[in-house]
């Protein structure tokens, strides 16, 4: 004798699926993760599944470290080469691209001047601000302007506050000489103390010495003295450079004679 329905038992049911249904709920989802389909791989004779084989980890091959110092071998070999590389290159400042200036000039110039950092104000050319005003009206009183030397800057960007341990640790110093030899400029001029002792020589007790860059078979007359911050306030060290520079160039034109 087949058992009559229990009405009520099936509306019950029937209306709490039905209150699901229009709640937008008709799935039903399990808490974890079920594998209906089992490749046959892992199943035994019977077809169960069988216990899940144990793989071997997957060696993953940790990148290289990255560079902490400029390796000199890998220097550019070229003056264009070497600015693209100036405005680029993450150990010469780890602060991206954005803010580097430049060098200007020509390879072989008559004169080379390097100073410390770019100026606040510096956007797309070297010393835009008062220090390169100062800097003009020296080159007026040397006979010569902007646009006949070669300008650069020890550091690529504007730093108020550079760390010239950690730059030099970094290989900054090699990147200066290759950039050095790659102009070859007839006489060389360095504002800065900073900037001297990169390229292996003692910060200057005085405001101008006169010295030489030697680096890889190149010699070049050096006048090093305080940079153009220095400079402007102190108008002696001013007068002592000038006197500096008349001794240089008076040496410079009687060894030729």
């Amino acid at each position: 004798m087949d058992q009559v329905p229990n009405r009520q038992i099936l509306d019950d049911i029937t209306g709490a699926l039905n209150w699901w249904r229009e709640a937008g709920v008709d799935f039903d989802f399990l808490d974890a993760p079920r594998q209906w389909i089992v490749p046959a791989d892992e199943q035994d004779e019977n077809g169960e599944r069988l216990p899940p084989r144990r793989r071997p980890p997957v060696e993953v091959e940790a990148p290289p470290p990255m560079p902490t110092r400029i390796d000199p071998a890998l220097l550019p070999a070229d003056l264009p080469a070497f600015r693209d590389w100036w405005l680029r290159e993450s150990l010469l400042d780890d602060s991206g691209p954005a803010g580097r200036i430049a060098p200007r000039g020509e390879a072989r110039a008559a004169l080379m001047i390097v100073v410390e950092t770019p100026e606040p104000q510096d956007r797309d050319d070297l010393l835009t601000g008062p220090q390169g005003k100062l800097l003009d009206a020296m080159l007026g009183a040397f006979g010569t302007r902007r646009d006949d030397v070669y300008l650069a800057s020890a550091l690529p960007r504007h730093d108020p506050l550079p760390d010239w341990r950690g730059a030099e640790s970094r290989g900054l110093g090699d990147a200066l000489a290759r950039h050095v030899n790659l102009v070859s400029p007839e006489r060389l001029v360095v504002l800065g103390g900073n900037v001297l002792s990169l390229i292996g020589h003692e910060l200057p007790q005085r405001a101008a010495v006169l010295r030489q860059f030697q680096h890889e078979g190149h010699v070049i007359p050096l006048l090093a003295g305080w940079g153009l911050a220095a400079l402007m306030q102190q108008p002696r060290a001013k007068a002592s450079f000038w006197n500096a520079w008349l001794e240089w160039t008076k040496s410079e034109t009687d060894t030729r004679n």
